[in-house]
């Protein structure tokens, strides 16, 4: 039972839950929350260490290294190095998305529909406490691929002058390229893929990053695979 602040384990998670540095550096990161810690485990990913309230630390002392509005009763520490790699059939490719609510969401969006996930550089943290909250576990299963690495034919969403989204032959495998929130995708990088665009019939000029990757995501789910066609 860990009872004092000053403990080498809570030094570690304050850091790992502080900043991206440290968690780089480390290659370490801190899940809060028993869901998280049971997403973790049921994809078979052990933890460094296992902070329980009452268990293994004094629900006070871990309640001080929590950042959720309601502390965590539940904190595992775990290595970048053991999570998911690996090609699917789709891909979300993610440029500079530095939300790390949309990050996490779109993790959360590739987890429902079995896809990877490649960052490029710029990109928020995906082991951040937000994007970690926002990927429901996620994280602990979807496979992150290398932006150099990216599968099958490759479709860029921008928000104008593009093809219809609906009218591409979607067939797998695919990797759609998504920008950041503001900037988009830059035109060198569009101008080497399939450019589509989601029609909206409603007032809004744009779609979040997040909601266009589900939308992507949903197609693609509705097209044949290419080697059954």
């Amino acid at each position: 039972m860990i009872t004092s602040r000053d403990n080498a384990t809570l030094r570690l998670v304050r850091k790992l839950l502080g900043g991206r540095k440290h968690r780089e550096e480390s290659g370490l990161f801190a899940a809060e929350g028993e869901d998280l810690v049971a997403a973790a485990r049921d994809a078979g990913i052990e933890p460094v260490h296992l902070l329980l309230a009452g268990e293994t630390v004094e629900a006070e002392l871990l309640s001080r290294v929590s950042t959720l509005p309601h502390p965590a009763r539940a904190i595992g520490v775990y290595r970048r190095a053991d999570l998911p790699v690996g090609e699917r059939e789709t891909c979300l490719a993610l440029w500079r998305v530095a939300d790390p609510g949309n990050l996490g969401t779109l993790v959360r969006t590739a987890d429902a529909f079995a896809a990877s996930l490649a960052l490029s550089v710029g990109c928020a943290d995906p082991l951040s406490p937000k994007a970690l909250r926002a990927s429901a576990g996620g994280i602990f299963r979807v496979p992150l691929v290398p932006w150099d690495e990216l599968p099958g034919m490759r479709v860029a969403l921008v928000a104008h002058g593009g093809m219809p989204l609906h009218d591409i032959d979607l067939r797998r495998p695919v990797t759609f390229l998504l920008g950041a929130e503001r900037e988009g995708l830059p035109d060198e990088l569009a101008a080497r893929c399939h450019k589509a665009t989601i029609a909206l019939p409603g007032a809004a000029e744009s779609l979040n990053v997040a909601a266009a990757g589900a939308i992507a995501l949903y197609e693609a789910s509705l097209s044949p695979r290419a080697e059954a066609r």
